[in-house]
């Protein structure tokens, strides 16, 4: 079993990213950990332990001159570095040139560094739901579900897809092959997950009260960011140790999270914290239209003077209101990964952040009267 190994994690101060890093400076057999990213993440540089570095190379995936020397002595790059926009805030272009081109860039890189394993960072959004807001209930990774992605977001994801899997068996360098596999994670909660403080903020605006448009009966699965980092960590390691079993294969991101509404994780989540925090009423999917229609109007007619940003989508909205779910057990059978975090733990690790948050928050407004 390869000991003493260099790992690369592309977006390593990003969110999934993060995770990722914080579980890699635990493994006996790594040697070095390597995160190459545009930002900075003072938590993420103090990961350092005794025995494994953890470096940060600053440097940008559309750049593949800086991708490439990045991977200078590395064996595993775990690729998570990707602009993740589903209010469509940026131009196609640009996210395309990152999500798709930046995967092409570590690709190369990888071939000509004779790096031999890559894990890609998915989303279930490279799957659907379509644009014509098709379900998909419990679906496994060899369900067939057809059909353009409603999301620009969800398109990049899936050429990126697309390449990873296509590059699988190529040729290295030293005349070795390349190793490829993807995780696809869907509904992602957890410590960071600027969505769900945003959310808890919302709710305390309103009275402490959780309105939604959501339906009672649409199937939505939920992971805790932290398994997610540590499917991750496996399938890199076992790409190493089962390459014909692993390789080009995909991997939807699962955990002990209890199948439920976003709506009611949110209610779980806060009332934990937030005794005050109450589930309230549904809004009808024609009262929600209705709002984004009318802030669009307010954003164009504003436009020239003030760049409001959109707070919902008519392509999200359809999201919200269709069933797009999973349940599979392909991640244990290929490479053993049981969640690292029982849902307790998911739920309490999660509570005791956004406690944090809610701290900090009340600290700024009590210095801000003063």
């Amino acid at each position: 079993m390869a000991q003493n190994l260099v790992y690369l994690v592309t977006g390593g101060c990003g969110y999934i990213g993060g995770h990722i890093v914080k579980l890699l400076v635990t493994q006996e057999y790594v040697k070095e950990v390597r995160i190459f990213d545009l930002a900075e993440n003072e938590e993420i540089m103090q990961c350092n332990t005794a025995s494994i570095p953890v470096k940060i190379i600053k440097g940008d995936v559309t750049n593949y001159n800086q991708v490439e020397k990045a991977m200078e002595g590395v064996h595993v790059v775990i690729h998570t570095a990707a602009l993740v926009d589903f209010l469509d805030m940026f131009p196609f272009t640009k996210m395309k040139a990152i999500n798709v081109g930046g995967t092409e860039n570590v690709i190369n890189a990888c071939l000509t560094m004779d790096v031999p394993y890559l894990v890609y960072t998915s989303s279930i959004s490279a799957v659907g739901p379509n644009k014509h807001s098709e379900p998909m209930i419990r679906a496994t990774e060899e369900t067939v579900y057809t059909g353009e992605s409603l999301l620009a977001y969800g398109k990049t994801k899936a050429n990126a897809e697309k390449l990873v899997l296509q590059a699988n068996g190529k040729k290295i360098n030293n005349g070795k092959q390349i190793v490829t596999c993807v995780i696809r994670p869907s509904y992602v909660y957890g410590e960071q997950t600027q969505n769900l403080l945003d959310s808890y903020l919302t709710a305390k605006a309103e009275n402490g009260i959780i309105n939604y448009v959501e339906p009672e009966n649409t199937h939505k699965p939920n992971a805790y960011v932290g398994n997610i980092a540590w499917m991750h960590v496996l399938a890199a390691r076992h790409l190493q140790l089962k390459p014909d079993l692993l390789g080009g294969e995909v991997y939807y991101a699962y955990d002990s999270t209890p199948f439920m509404q976003r709506y009611k994780l949110l209610y779980e989540l806060f009332a934990e914290i937030d005794p005050s925090i109450k589930l309230g009423t549904r809004i009808p999917y024609w009262k929600m239209w209705l709002i984004i229609c009318t802030y669009n109007i307010f954003r164009f007619v504003l436009r020239p003077f003030w760049d409001l940003k959109p707070f919902l989508t008519f392509n999200i909205l359809k999201i919200i209101v269709t069933s797009f779910s999973y349940e599979t057990d392909k991640a244990s059978k290929h490479f053993g990964y049981q969640p690292l975090y029982s849902w307790p733990e998911c739920k309490k690790r999660t509570c005791d952040w956004l406690k944090k948050m809610k701290k900090r928050q009340n600290d700024h407004g009590k210095c801000k009267q003063k």
